[in-house]
């Protein structure tokens, strides 16, 4: 690990101005990935900013009738949190499906959505990988490489890497709205289907954030109802990051929503493939998929996806 310099912030207004102007700086909360990822030398800020004594750290009714989640929340407090519980229910199923109790003891909701993607080459400092280093060139597609837990839709010829969040997948499920602040005191309400980018030609650039804008809080509409249902598969039991992941929002009347995780660079969404919720999974998924560029060793995720969806489906028939 390479020496840098330590800051505490007090509010977001004093931590987008440390940040300002310091392409070497970064904000830290819990820490969970950004140490790891510090060690490993692929990241490796000259300043630290903790921003874990902004005060934002409180979920709090909105007058639309959502909640607004800020971003030091930790996602064990906002898994517990009654009305997630109550009127949210995919998300708080999603966030007890990530990582183990102790990290999400640590990880924070404006973390976790910043969180880097798990690809094995992203990892590996000795291999090529146009995210960490651009134009380096990509491992996982130049030299026939790995494959398996990469994506197969929103990928590009420069990096297949996926997202790992499963709290974003039940997050743009619910159309959240991620809050931002920078140095000059601007404020943007950014819906969290444009807050992601598709990696294209620049696969290094993973947000619309601006270098120092700093993520204040996370916000959900009013509540939608409904049967919701969040499905991780995975390689083993726990500690794993999704091979396909499923958040469903399922209506009376057979109508409703569905995300996907551990396919795309971002948490995958698309309103024609919500219209198709009626006509059942595979509808869907030929909606949700369309275009997808699997390769020979995870062209799988296409068909588990389908099958995943189509036992929630039946589930939620049964309730």
């Amino acid at each position: 690990m390479r020496e840098f310099s330590f800051e505490r912030a007090g509010d977001a207004g004093q931590a987008a101005t440390l940040a300002a102007g310091d392409t070497g700086a970064k904000f830290i909360a819990g820490g969970t990935n950004l140490l790891d990822l510090m060690k490993l030398e692929i990241e490796t800020p000259s300043r630290l900013i903790d921003v874990t004594g902004t005060g934002l750290d409180r979920i709090e009714q909105t007058d639309a009738g959502g909640l607004r989640i800020g971003a030091m929340v930790r996602n064990t407090d906002l898994a517990a949190d009654d009305r997630i519980r109550r009127d949210y229910g995919v998300l708080t199923r999603a966030l007890v499906a990530g990582a183990s109790g102790q990290l999400r003891n640590m990880a924070t909701s404006g973390g976790n959505l910043l969180q880097r993607t798990r690809c094995p080459y992203f990892y590996d400092t000795n291999m090529a990988c146009n995210k960490r280093s651009p134009g380096a060139g990509c491992a996982a597609l130049d030299s026939g490489g790995f494959t398996r837990p990469l994506g197969v839709i929103g990928i590009s010829d420069h990096c297949i890497a996926t997202h790992p969040s499963d709290m974003a997948v039940a997050m743009r499920l619910l159309d959240a709205q991620v809050e931002t602040l920078d140095a000059a005191g601007n404020s943007r309400s950014i819906p969290l289907e444009e807050f992601y980018l598709l990696p294209g030609d620049t696969p290094e650039r993973e947000t619309v954030l601006e270098p120092g804008e700093i993520i204040t809080a996370v916000t959900l509409p009013a509540p939608i109802g409904g049967h919701q249902a969040y499905h991780k598969v995975r390689d083993r039991a726990s500690y794993a990051f999704a091979l396909v992941s499923v958040a469903l929002v399922r209506q009376a009347d057979g109508s409703g929503r569905v995300a996907l995780g551990g396919v795309a660079p971002q948490p995958w969404r698309r309103a024609a493939a919500d219209a198709e919720l009626p006509n059942g999974a595979g509808a869907v998924m030929a909606r949700l998929l369309d275009g997808a560029r699997p390769t020979a060793q995870n062209a799988f995720k296409i068909t588990l996806a389908e099958r995943t969806l189509a036992a929630m489906l039946a589930e939620a028939e049964g309730n």
